[in-house]
């Protein structure tokens, strides 16, 4: 099948199927006697698990490890756990991170009067320098700022 087909079979886009076999996530699939791509059920089912990999928000390096993993049928389940657990901290810490991000645009909204004043709280936090910028240290990734819990730090894989 073509590359259009096994876009529309697999669910993943032509374009990204070129981008996956240029980085080496998929092989690069083999070639008519006119050059176009011609793809396989065997490619198709790569593809899909790429596809279901990248909607769980595993990132590619992530997903070449899984790929690696799932070719090798003398794996060990453990490895595979031990990337779905480090992949759910990492999401985790982004919803943290969002749910950071949401509080303080909300406490900007609620100071804002939204008339037709020039003067807005929004605007003028915006304008100010970040903690990264004012060379406050980046937060650490894993960090928990709540009080009374000692901050730690979540080891990275």
């Amino acid at each position: 099948m073509n590359i259009g087909q096994a876009a529309n079979a697999s669910g993943v886009s032509a374009k990204m199927i070129r981008y996956y076999e240029a980085t080496g996530l998929i092989p690069a699939a083999s070639r008519t006697d006119a050059g176009y791509r011609n793809y396989t059920e065997n490619d198709v089912h790569v593809l899909r698990f790429v596809r279901r990999a990248r909607d769980l928000g595993f990132s590619v390096a992530e997903i070449d490890g899984l790929l690696q993993l799932w070719r090798n049928r003398r794996r060990r389940s453990a490895d595979v756990k031990r990337i779905a657990l480090g992949h759910i901290e990492d999401l985790r810490q982004r919803i943290a991170d969002m749910q950071e991000m949401a509080g303080t645009l909300q406490q900007l909204v609620m100071g804002c009067s939204g008339d037709d004043r020039p003067d807005c709280p929004i605007l003028a936090d915006l304008e100010q320098p970040s903690a990264a910028a004012a060379g406050e240290p980046k937060r650490r990734r894993g960090a928990v700022d709540e009080p009374g819990v000692r901050k730690r730090k979540i080891p990275r894989r």
